[in-house]
């Protein structure tokens, strides 16, 4: 089932918060309470939210269903993400992809490049690769989750350390306002971490609901990156951190040429 916008929204407060309640929800997104009952109730009967007295919370399988139930969110701007991210990359050119919802859809979008070499920790990733115009597709190796497909761990980060790319591609969970980029996992920092360092041009992907949302885990900080591309302008003060950093933010309704660097 399509989610609504609303709908996405609550998914969104539920995944920052873990639990929300009904008049909470009501009194923020100026609706009636019988309204974001309907809403938590689709919500639950998909899986995507387990009942409660009075509101909802994040099911008890949560990793598994948060990770699906994320790629139905902004769907279609995360899409049209990832086809501009694709549009830096070049054929015959080299590219690590970290796991996200919106890095499946950067991968999507490079299906049609010729001869490129493409690293990823994900499954997901290889997986929307597979029967491509690739040369070469590569697994790291290492545990695999089996909430997401995302491999982590010591062997991982050896396995990525092994290469230099031309791209690396990451998503973000959160934003701060200084310009952060953030994560609710600490398990996958140090992969993340790697696949930048080992990358010449980095480009970080989110979708701009991102922008409202708190993370604990500081993955690095957008002066850290070549690109910054996302669906809507950036708050301004990430706005400035960019600036200061010759770092580029693109979006969606902009047009780029393949390639094109900072200015």
């Amino acid at each position: 089932m399509k989610l609504s916008e609303r709908q996405e929204g609550i998914l969104n407060i539920l995944r920052a918060r873990r639990q929300v309640e009904v008049e909470g929800l009501a009194h923020w997104l100026a609706v009636t309470s019988q309204t974001i009952r309907r809403d938590l109730g689709d919500l639950c009967d998909q899986g995507l939210a387990a009942r409660t007295h009075g509101g909802a919370r994040q099911p008890a399988t949560v990793s598994n269903r948060e990770y699906n139930s994320r790629r139905l969110l902004h769907r279609a701007e995360k899409q049209a993400i990832g086809a501009l991210a694709a549009s830096l990359i070049t054929d015959h050119r080299s590219v690590s992809i970290n796991i996200g919802t919106t890095t499946e859809e950067v991968a999507s979008a490079l299906s049609g490049r010729t001869g490129l070499m493409v690293l990823s920790n994900n499954i997901n990733i290889i997986n929307r690769l597979m029967g491509s115009k690739a040369k070469e597709l590569m697994l790291v190796g290492g545990a695999v989750g089996t909430s997401d497909g995302a491999i982590v761990g010591e062997e991982a980060v050896e396995f990525i350390s092994r290469y230099k790319v031309d791209f690396a591609v990451f998503g973000a969970s959160a934003l701060d306002s200084d310009g952060a980029i953030l994560d609710f996992d600490t398990q996958k920092l140090s992969v993340v971490r790697a696949i930048l360092h080992n990358a010449h041009t980095k480009i970080c992907v989110s979708d701009a609901s991102k922008f409202a949302v708190s993370a604990p885990v500081r993955i690095c900080a957008v002066g850290n990156l070549d690109y910054f591309v996302t669906d809507n302008n950036p708050p301004a003060e990430i706005n400035a951190a960019a600036r200061r950093a010759n770092t580029r933010i693109l979006t969606v309704e902009e047009r780029h040429e393949p390639g094109l660097r900072p200015d």
